[in-house]
């Protein structure tokens, strides 16, 4: 598969979401890491990484009987890739339509607004 990869769906990107937080693992270590949050079955997320490794959002390594499955992407990639895709879909384009409707969602703490501040400061320098 050539180009970018699929955006996740949000039960793909639960998936990506353990594979980034515990490594390359087999489906049963992300089995045992989602249904710790919510019910689920193995036979599903089974399926689940057997599309996103069709669709090249995961890698499967068939080398031992227990497939290892790993993310594509990097987490930080693949934030970006939803991120862009939001900012067409719902704010057309407006970096600043997105900002304001991100804080608006819920009370941004005094530490968190200086880090946008500094963030946004280093981009207008050209840092980013």
């Amino acid at each position: 598969m050539g180009g970018k990869t699929p955006r996740p769906t949000d039960a793909e990107l639960e998936i990506l979401t353990a594979l980034w937080s515990i490594g390359p693992a087999t489906v049963r270590d992300v089995y045992n890491l989602i249904s710790r949050r919510r019910p689920v079955q193995y036979s599903t997320v089974l399926k689940f990484m057997q599309i996103m490794a069709e669709k090249g959002l995961v890698r499967r390594d068939q080398k031992q009987r227990a497939h290892i499955y790993k993310a594509s992407q990097s987490r930080e990639s693949t934030q970006q890739q939803l991120a862009a895709d939001l900012l067409q879909r719902a704010f057309g384009g407006s970096a600043k339509a997105l900002l304001v409707g991100a804080l608006s969602t819920r009370k941004t703490s005094k530490k968190e607004l200086a880090e946008m501040r500094e963030l946004l400061d280093d981009y207008h320098k050209g840092d980013k």
